[in-house]
């Protein structure tokens, strides 16, 4: 499995770094933040580096709430999104490719809450995150 580019805590990820490490990706992380800017103008970002994954990540949230957390890997970032098991049944009857789907019934479980991770390469990969951010907002 590969592993996050970002590990170094004294190296702010910023728009240079983060060009460095994502290559053609690069056009995908600024079209999700307009995304983002011009859909959810509630919710906000903030870089932060967890000695317990050795990694800056990027959290996304709204107020106290978490909506996903992005990681940055060579050539690509993920979004990883958590549910509670509640919410198999919206994920299951949405409009996400059978992989997500099939990801999200069979992951790992943290207590009652499950992860699912999208890889983006190119802006078109963003289309399964932005249902992601659908269903997050639709789920209460």
């Amino acid at each position: 499995m590969q592993e996050p580019c970002l590990s170094d805590k004294t190296e702010y990820p910023d728009d240079k770094v983060l060009k460095r490490h994502l290559g053609d990706a690069k056009d995908a992380w600024d079209s999700f933040a307009l995304f983002l800017e011009d859909n959810y103008p509630s919710y906000s970002g903030e870089w932060r580096y967890y000695n317990d994954g050795k990694s800056w990540l990027y959290k996304i949230a709204r107020k106290t709430k978490t909506i996903c957390w992005i990681s940055v890997y060579r050539g690509k970032f993920t979004t990883t999104f958590y549910f509670p098991d509640r919410a198999e049944n919206l994920i299951i009857n949405s409009s996400l490719r059978k992989k997500y789907i099939e990801q999200f019934v069979n992951a790992r479980r943290y207590g009652k809450t499950r992860g699912l991770t999208v890889d983006i390469r190119k802006a078109a990969d963003l289309s399964t995150t932005k249902k992601l951010l659908a269903i997050k907002e639709d789920f209460k």
